[in-house]
């Protein structure tokens, strides 16, 4: 299994790499992830299959970064799965707009993220102190070029306020976007090397004190909308001139009387794409770690 990573030795440059079997071998001549993004698909693959030739590095000895940068967007889907229908009609005082929604033409898409914000593994997602459930939400995102060709995928945790938003839809802002609600896995695994992006299972995991609180599972095969299907909304009224990254829904959702608190560890497994763990903390660590 190979992923495309942005690592750093030391205090060199940030380089973008392809890492397998626990080393890493430098993308010749692309300095960022959006340059790479910014080409056309064939000539993505080239440039990451040529880093085979490249002298290797062991993981160990780099800091693997989030996996988007410049002008790079991550973005979010809604209401993609039935489970999450029912949640959000579960915690919602304008129950209709999220039953309407799953059965509409249109999908929910929003922004998630800009580039600077993202966290990755190991780096910490937070609670809001406004607000009183706070839920990890497991995604497959895909990540697409310039061209709105996908070129991967990505394990993804959209983390959310859940009573923020169930207040008022009008408030989802709020309840999707603050310092570290938005982590991505270090790693994109080339969709070429992806069998069938619509059969791949699901798991979240959530300890606490090294004991399991929460534990959920579900496949992209429960998906309301193809993969296709969402990228094409995305891309239908505006550019993306380094790609996008668009978070595909949740399918696993806790109930109500669940929320994470700091000192949580949660864990996220996407079948042939990776994994993803992140600490849990109070808000004001997470903006002092957005700071660094």
């Amino acid at each position: 299994m190979s992923h495309v990573v942005r690592y750093r030795s030391g205090d060199g440059p940030v380089r973008i790499g392809v890492l397998a079997d626990g080393q890493v071998r430098p993308v010749a001549d692309v300095e960022s992830l959006g340059a790479l993004l910014a080409l056309p698909l064939d000539e993505v693959r080239r440039q990451v299959e040529g880093a085979a030739a490249g002298a290797p590095v062991a993981v160990a000895d780099v800091r693997l970064l989030p996996p988007v940068d410049g002008l790079t967007e991550v973005w979010a889907s809604g209401v993609t799965y039935s489970r999450s229908m029912d949640a959000r009609v579960e915690e919602s005082q304008v129950q209709d707009v999220y039953s309407r929604v799953y059965d509409a033409e249109r999908p929910e898409l929003f922004l998630k993220s800009v580039a600077w914000r993202v966290v990755t593994d190991g780096d910490p997602i937070a609670v809001r102190p406004d607000c009183a459930v706070t839920v990890p939400e497991p995604e497959l995102a895909v990540v697409v070029t310039a061209g709105a060709e996908v070129f991967g995928y990505v394990v993804s945790d959209d983390v959310s306020s859940r009573d923020i938003e169930g207040e008022n839809p009008l408030y989802l802002p709020q309840a999707k976007v603050y310092a570290g609600s938005c982590a991505l896995a270090s790693g994109i695994r080339p969709a070429w090397e992806v069998p069938d992006p619509m059969a791949l299972g699901i798991t979240c995991t959530v300890t606490r004190g090294g004991a399991t609180v929460f534990e959920g599972t579900t496949s992209t095969a429960q998906m309301r909308r193809s993969l296709p299907e969402l990228v094409t909304y995305l891309v239908a009224a505006q550019d993306f001139p380094e790609g996008a990254i668009l978070s595909t829904g949740t399918g696993i959702v806790p109930e109500l009387d669940f929320t994470l608190a700091a000192g949580d560890v949660v864990t996220i497994t996407v079948d042939e794409v990776g994994s993803l763990a992140n600490p849990v903390v109070t808000i004001d660590v997470a903006r002092e770690f957005a700071r660094r």
